[in-house]
């Protein structure tokens, strides 16, 4: 990765539904509405870089809002693309780091943003980092053997990354099946509260996994309700 990226204080926003990006995450991309490729020709033209947001659930029944994004989203810089016959195009976009959007600039002829760079803070001892990320990393083991949680490779790979911050920022975005969750987690800014944040989220997953199991004995899911 290049080790220097300036971010503007200005760029290009996707605001997207139940999708929470994280930095060091990749996220692959289909771009089709004609907003986005022109947004994407624009990027590919200058600094590859753009923002991505989630859609405010709470916020969309406002009938002032359009599209309304979550104050914390990611900025990340396109690492790959391959532009398709019909004009569309699939990318990878690899994150760099949180930002808060300050205010929407603009919509046409796409949205842009005003934002604000984030930086975690990691005030806590290492050692506790270090715990809570082998606490998670159990949990995500027990998690898979429930038949959730993502596959053997994924949680292989996770083995391999050591840094507290970057493992809870990968499992987060791919191992976590709840929007508002990973939101939270993204907007958490202090290290050792997000790992505890998520932790608790999957002691509470195993558990109810467990309980289920109980209740349903040995029956199929369809048949439960014989229990």
């Amino acid at each position: 990765m290049e080790t220097e990226i300036t971010v503007p204080g200005e760029v290009p926003v996707m605001t997207l539904p139940n999708l929470a990006f994280f930095p060091q995450a990749l996220l692959p991309l289909h771009i089709f509405e004609p907003r986005y490729r022109q947004m994407l020709r624009d990027v590919l033209a200058s600094n590859r870089l753009f923002a991505v947001a989630g859609l405010d659930q709470d916020l969309l029944q406002d009938p002032q809002k359009f599209e309304p994004p979550y104050r914390i989203a990611s900025v990340g810089i396109v690492r790959a693309c391959q532009k398709n016959d019909n004009g569309t195009s699939n990318l990878l976009l690899q994150g760099l780091c949180r930002v808060e959007i300050l205010h929407i600039v603009s919509e046409e002829p796409y949205r842009r943003i005003q934002i604000r760079t984030l930086a975690s803070i990691d005030a806590n001892p290492a050692d506790d980092n270090r715990q809570l990320r082998s606490d998670l990393l159990r949990l995500l083991t027990i998690r898979r053997k429930q038949g959730a949680g993502g596959s053997a490779e994924m949680t292989d790979f996770l083995r391999s990354v050591e840094d507290p911050e970057t493992f809870v920022d990968l499992a987060a975005f791919g191992l976590c099946d709840d929007a508002r969750v990973k939101q939270r987690l993204l907007a958490t800014l202090d290290v050792h509260r997000r790992l505890s944040l998520f932790k608790a989220y999957l002691e509470s997953e195993v558990a109810a996994t467990r309980l289920r199991a109980k209740l349903q004995g040995g029956l199929p899911d369809d048949h439960i309700s014989h229990n």
